[in-house]
């Protein structure tokens, strides 16, 4: 059976509310998950994450045009530490954000696979 026909099923033995309800937790496209990075309980951490990685952002195109116009070995070392520092830490901040939605997207479809094994149970209990 393909997960489309299996939808389908599920859809039909439910009532409005529970449609409405499965629909609601449907897998969202990028910009969304993104978006939903700014609600729930680490609202402030992603906010504050989002901000200081702006900053850093900046200061790496800084730092990496500073590197490619230095002159002095001394200042190219140091310049390349700083500009390889902060692209590091960048890179982990991004990568928070993408676990942060990975981690979403998990619950959203254990909660959607909690709704159907309710739904499934219910009628069970009702032919019994």
């Amino acid at each position: 059976m393909k997960k489309e026909d299996i939808d389908k099923l599920i859809e039909e033995s439910l009532n409005k509310d529970e449609a409405k309800f499965y629909h609601e937790l449907e897998e969202e496209g990028l910009f969304k998950q993104w978006g939903g990075l700014y609600t729930g309980k680490l609202k402030g951490w992603a906010i504050l994450i989002t901000i200081v990685q702006l900053i850093f952002t900046v200061a790496t195109f800084y730092f990496g045009y500073e590197f490619f116009t230095a002159t002095e070995t001394g200042e190219l070392f140091r310049l390349g530490g700083i500009f390889f520092i902060i692209l590091s830490a960048t890179s982990m901040m991004k990568l928070w954000h993408w676990m942060q939605m990975d981690k979403n997207s998990i619950l959203r479809e254990m909660k959607r696979m909690e709704f159907q094994i309710a739904v499934l149970s219910e009628k069970v209990s009702n032919k019994s």
